[in-house]
């Protein structure tokens, strides 16, 4: 069983960190002392759960947890920082801080460094999160101590849980798009307004017509998803977004 450090100081180190190609080295205390920050810490830089799942949630959730009371989110993994800063890039995770802790000193203060072996990753960190207020651990949420690599607790939902039990959480938006359409830009727009951030495919860079085809039945553009559901085109998004501003 891994050790729950609630109540207690984070370790004392050093992380050897690269910003415009120096080298800057970052203290425990320059991280944590008189804020609140959220770590979540994993087995490896572009791993399958780590990047499709564990990073692109916290980095979706961040700006929630910055408005209730989180001044960071931190990315904690035995890499080094050209790989961190690689995967951050790669990641497109702006959100969050991604702290390189190469030589798993952290980690192992931590009591959550983990033999690999047998991947071929040497040692690595086990998968948790938690909640550090001035340099203490309030909350960690630790995955349970079984073969592979469980995700189940160390999430962002189940961090917001805690945090915020009540937040709402921002809604997962898709629009399908084509350069040059004048509808498309409208879409965008409208969405921008509402606040609502969004992920947009444009024809024949991300998807095909059989693709959307696919997807929906249709094949004009824009179309806009909305936590699964289909809305439409500008005018159908034009009017969900006031039947939503009026509930």
């Amino acid at each position: 069983m891994f050790e729950n450090h609630e109540g207690q100081n984070v370790p004392q180190v050093t992380f050897r960190t690269r910003r415009n190609h120096e080298w800057v080295d970052v203290t425990t205390d320059e991280v944590f002392k008189g804020k609140t920050v959220i770590v979540f810490s994993l087995p490896g830089a572009f791993t399958p759960t780590c990047s499709s799942t564990h990073v692109p949630r916290y980095n979706q959730l961040t700006p929630v947890f910055k408005k209730h009371g989180v001044d960071e989110v931190i990315c904690v993994s035995v890499n080094d920082a050209f790989v961190m800063n690689e995967w951050k890039a790669e990641q497109h995770a702006d959100n969050v801080t991604f702290v390189p802790d190469g030589n798993g000193e952290f980690t192992d203060g931590m009591g959550m460094l983990v033999d690999k072996a047998d991947l071929g990753f040497g040692k690595r960190s086990w998968r948790y999160s938690m909640l550090v207020k001035d340099g203490v651990v309030e909350k960690m949420f630790i995955e349970p101590n079984k073969p592979g690599d469980p995700f189940e607790v160390s999430d962002a939902d189940t961090m917001l849980a805690h945090v915020a039990p009540n937040a709402e959480k921002p809604k997962d938006v898709t629009i399908f798009t084509r350069e040059g359409c004048e509808y498309c830009v409208r879409a965008k727009g409208m969405l921008r307004d509402a606040g609502l951030d969004y992920e947009e495919l444009v024809l024949n860079r991300d998807y095909t017509e059989a693709t959307i085809r696919a997807v929906s039945g249709k094949s004009t553009v824009p179309q806009v998803f909305i936590n699964g559901q289909y809305i439409g085109g500008s005018e159908d998004l034009e009017q969900y977004l006031a039947t939503a501003k009026a509930a």
